[in-house]
């Protein structure tokens, strides 16, 4: 197990923005965190009311947006406009090329969330939107999939094999999760804290498991993670 701490990851503030990135993003550079697998980024960030990214493109991206707190206002090139609140996930497949804006649909309030992106299985997909809500009893104790490369079980369906599950723990709630042979796994902590495989993890960390044959997670205080599980070749 690699734990990457909350406080070492790369920060980047606006007056509207306050993110951190798990991986190299942007002006944020370190070759020792480039990626996971085909985890590419994790950019866990906190929007002021009225704040956001004005039109922008993207290409050859799975993207996945997962609310934790408040609303984003979403608007494409492919003529989606939506509103995605806490509970929700979306994917926005980027492939052959896109354009979008995101801004917190407040005034006020903040909203918080985690944007991810996860490298395609190959290039030039045709441009794709999908979003779902998953509600908390789903994943109150439980790892609930919410990605998947075939959207099996009702999750969103992705462009590479990676399968991402979501999770809510607390108290003396306690998940244990079987790994096949040759898979690894990023578990990324939302909020709370836990512990991994007996290791202590807080709000923000991340940590990578490779050649394990499973994981366990317990001692949830008020915790919301993130799975992302992958080939070990990946």
């Amino acid at each position: 197990m690699n734990i990457r701490r909350a406080a070492d990851r790369g920060h980047a503030r606006l007056s509207w923005l306050d993110s951190w990135h798990s991986f190299s993003f942007a002006d944020y550079h370190d070759p020792r965190h480039m990626q996971f697998g085909h985890l590419r980024v994790i950019n866990d960030d906190r929007i002021a009311g009225g704040g956001g990214f004005g039109t922008h493109p993207h290409r050859d991206m799975e993207i996945l947006t997962y609310m934790l707190d408040g609303a984003l206002q979403h608007r494409d090139s492919m003529g989606n406009g939506s509103v995605i609140r806490s509970g929700e996930v979306q994917r926005m497949t980027a492939g052959t090329g896109v354009t979008h804006s995101e801004f917190n649909q407040s005034r006020d309030e903040k909203a918080h969330l985690l944007q991810i992106w996860i490298l395609p299985d190959r290039a030039g997909h045709p441009p794709g939107y999908e979003q779902k809500h998953f509600p908390e009893a789903e994943k109150r104790g439980r790892l609930r999939l919410v990605a998947s490369k075939d959207g099996r079980d009702g999750s969103l369906s992705i462009n590479q094999e990676v399968d991402v599950y979501a999770a809510l723990l607390d108290g003396d709630e306690h998940i244990r999760h079987e790994l096949a042979r040759g898979r690894q796994c990023w578990l990324q902590v939302a909020r709370g804290a836990l512990e991994l495989n007996g290791e202590q993890l807080q709000e923000g960390d991340g940590a990578s498991l490779t050649d394990a044959t499973s994981l366990e997670l317990a001692q949830g205080q008020d915790a919301e993670v993130l799975l992302f599980e992958m080939n070990s070749a990946a």
